[in-house]
């Protein structure tokens, strides 16, 4: 029983720190989009950005994360 109690804590706490990362990376691309000069670039990034965000406040963490890297990914292209 005790080693249940262990597993299930470290599940939920594994699950916050990965819902942490996701305002991390929509920091990063709102800290470095302004080095885009492409304006049609600058707003399908926007776009992902936004994306990610909602996808985070509507507990889709993985989603979120796929959409701000592919942002990221765009910015560093």
């Amino acid at each position: 029983m005790k080693k249940l109690f262990i597993s299930i804590f470290f599940l939920l706490i594994s699950n916050v720190a990965f819902a942490g990362s996701c305002p991390m990376l929509w920091s990063n691309i709102d800290s470095s989009i302004n080095n885009v000069s492409d304006e049609e670039l600058k707003v399908k990034i926007q776009e992902l950005r936004d994306a990610g965000k909602k996808a985070h406040s509507d507990g889709d963490h993985s989603g979120s994360e796929k959409l701000l890297n592919e942002a990221l990914s765009l910015i560093n292209s």
